[in-house]
């Protein structure tokens, strides 16, 4: 098949981000498992009967059709997976893997074991579990598929005890990579947990 006419069918994604496009279109970004990182013109999904308009969520698991050559693919078909119920800190703990992966991930660069990665840590969130370990593995193995890996052997990440150590250490790597372009998602979830830590305090 020549690359004019590349097709894909029913493979499994997720939405990152998505941002207007014309008067009735959105570009939207989407992570799947076999293809990584593409950008596809959702036509129309911004009026109000479109079937691409309920669906496009992130967060949500999807099964995701394309066709196209170009940089921008066009989405052709776009079905609900799954449902991850996220709010709250939950919620900004998903939106910064979905900022780390838009700034860390070449584009159409499958990463299967890191889509993995992303897919447990969401259904932890979504099940209101402790999500430490699965954002630890989520960051680690994030590092290694980019080449910043750490020079340390695989830790064990359900290890609560040496959790605050990893997480440091994950955090100074990616402040690194990231140097002069801070998360804006890391800011707002320090914020929010700030904030609810002074409500549990007693006043004086």
């Amino acid at each position: 098949m020549s690359k004019r006419g590349t097709r894909v069918q029913d493979t499994t994604g997720y939405m990152l981000h998505a941002t207007p496009w014309r008067e009735t279109s959105l570009i939207v970004q989407t992570f799947s498992r076999d293809h990584g990182c593409v950008a596809l013109v959702a036509k129309g999904a911004k009026r109000p009967y479109s079937v691409l308009r309920p669906v496009l969520s992130a967060f949500q698991p999807l099964m995701l059709s394309w066709s196209g050559a170009g940089e921008v693919k066009t989405l052709t078909r776009a079905e609900v997976a799954g449902i991850r119920p996220l709010g709250g800190a939950p919620l900004m703990s998903a939106w910064y893997m979905n900022e780390l992966l838009l700034r860390l991930l070449p584009r159409e660069d499958a990463h299967p074991v890191l889509f993995d990665a992303y897919d447990t840590a969401l259904t932890q969130l979504a099940g209101g579990t402790p999500a430490a370990g699965a954002l630890r593995r989520f960051e680690w193995t994030l590092l290694n598929e980019t080449g910043y890996g750490l020079d340390a052997a695989t830790p064990d990440f359900d290890d609560a005890a040496g959790e605050p150590r990893l997480r440091q250490a994950l955090r100074d790597r990616l402040g690194e990579i990231l140097a002069g372009r801070p998360l804006a998602t890391r800011r707002v979830l320090l914020d929010f947990q700030t904030r609810r830590l002074s409500a549990r305090l007693p006043s004086k």
